[in-house]
């Protein structure tokens, strides 16, 4: 099959961001008696204003909403360890030179997506989906379906390429293809994603007539 373009989750799927992450949010749990295992079960692909509703239901949304700014306030500064995962840099810079359309499609705020993203040193995409643009976040379909429909494409020319069960299901919930990346065994509908991956680095974009492309495996 041919495919026009990419959607990519940030965060476990270009960027390794999880020494971070963790920090941030075990800290966090530290200052309200919230065990870290119990935390990091949770948070992974979804906004972190989803994850403190989660964690802080019964308060009010005044505390949470300032909560969230101080996390991100945290998260943004502190990207020690951030780095590009491999094959993230080849495949993005591989895309521009072809010309085939890609966007970045995350969980994450403006100021912490973009600190990663910095830290990771990847090509800027011409479409960044961030929390801010989207009312509801993943694992509904409103996040892939509005990077798309940014891309100038239907969601299902497009290929979502995703570490998360939250944004696996995110992607399949808008149609599109999905690539799941090092996904967890037991993430629920692993089974339609197109492939299942344990690195970027063996995905062969090949590009077609009209601006489409194909994708083989290396091997």
């Amino acid at each position: 099959m041919t495919y026009s373009g990419f959607l990519f989750d940030l965060d476990g799927t270009l960027v390794d961001s999880l020494p971070a992450v963790e920090r941030a949010w075990s800290n966090w749990g530290a200052r309200h008696g919230i065990a870290a295992d119990e935390i990091l079960s949770f948070i992974h692909g979804k906004q972190a204003i989803t994850s403190l509703r989660h964690f802080m239901a019964g308060q009010t949304e005044a505390a949470i909403q300032a909560e969230f700014r101080l996390l991100e306030q945290n998260e943004a500064q502190d990207t020690a360890g951030v780095r590009a995962l491999p094959g993230a840099h080849t495949l993005l810079t591989t895309l521009d030179r072809l010309q085939i359309p890609w966007a970045i499609v995350t969980s994450g705020s403006v100021p912490v997506a973009h600190a990663r993203h910095k830290a990771a040193g990847l090509p800027l995409p011409s479409v960044f989906i961030t929390a801010e643009q989207v009312v509801k976040g993943k694992p509904e379909p409103d996040p892939y379906l509005l990077g798309a429909e940014k891309l100038g494409l239907h969601a299902e020319q497009c290929v979502v390429v995703e570490d998360a069960p939250a944004g696996i299901l995110s992607g399949l919930n808008a149609r599109c293809v999905v690539i799941a990346i090092n996904a967890p065994a037991d993430t629920p509908r692993l089974h339609e994603t197109l492939l299942q991956l344990t690195t970027l680095e063996s995905l062969v974009v090949t590009p077609q007539a009209q601006g489409s492309f194909t994708l083989t495996l290396k091997g």
